[in-house]
């Protein structure tokens, strides 16, 4: 592994802060049994996805996070949702923090679109008011007006997908996680997808990308980290991007 390099300064506040925080999960290698339960004969793992990670991002950085399947990308993007916690350290983040990590979390497949909407945009910290006000906007974003009165358990996993990212995305958020997001849907929702992102560049929102896109991190971040067994590797500018793709090629 190479030596971690010195992140770049910046006098702007601190939207994330992760204080020395680690994470680990208990991996099972096999189809639990009642006899296994009760007498310790499953065959466990514990996987350290995160190992001691300090690391701030300023408020209004565009931040893309690289690094193998298994190197703690997504696990780092969860703890700063919250959606995860860590096993010891400290996250501090300043702001709504809106995660396209699990885009159908929250939804109820009983429930039609219009009212997952609402469901979805309560859960996400959108007042009922402000999704009043962006409903019409959310479903013709989505492309689902067709569909907006049927229940979820009809739409297919791409319509659930882009739904979710349609109320994400209009929720105004401080900082927004994307994990993979920017992949969602066909390639007319993509562009719109993109578009919309891009729209949160120029407004100065705070934006932490993991994605294995690396051109899409390169024209669209000015900070890269590179993750890999749980630690950070490098932490700079979009040089990182190459200086990961050569190692790579190395494996």
């Amino acid at each position: 592994m190479k030596k971690k390099s010195v992140s770049q300064s910046t006098n702007r506040q601190a939207a994330i802060q992760f204080q020395n925080v680690a994470k680990s999960y208990t991996l099972k290698h096999q189809k639990p049994t009642l006899v296994g339960t009760l007498f310790g004969l499953e065959s466990r793992e514990r996987f350290q996805a995160l190992r001691g990670i300090s690391l701030t991002i300023s408020q209004g950085e565009k931040v893309g996070i690289i690094g193998p399947n298994g190197s703690g990308k997504t696990t780092l993007l969860k703890i700063a949702a919250g959606i995860a916690t860590p096993d010891s350290g400290k996250v501090v983040v300043k702001g709504k923090v809106v995660s396209l990590i699990e885009l159908e979390a929250g939804f109820h497949p009983e429930l039609t679109g219009e009212e997952n909407i609402f469901l979805n945009g309560l859960i996400i910290g959108m007042a009922k008011e402000e999704i009043e006000q962006n409903f019409t906007q959310i479903v013709q974003f989505s492309g689902l007006k067709k569909f907006i009165d049927s229940p979820l358990y009809t739409y297919s996993s791409g319509m659930s997908l882009r739904l979710g990212f349609s109320i994400a995305v209009h929720s105004n958020p401080d900082i927004l996680l994307l994990d993979e997001a920017i992949a969602v849907g066909d390639q007319e929702f993509r562009e719109k997808s993109l578009k919309k992102i891009n729209s949160f560049f120029k407004q100065g929102k705070t934006i932490v990308s993991v994605s294995h896109w690396l051109d899409y991190l390169k024209n669209n971040c000015t900070r890269i980290i590179w993750l890999e067994q749980g630690k950070v590797v490098e932490d700079g500018g979009i040089e990182v991007i190459e200086l990961y793709k050569k190692d790579s090629e190395k494996a």
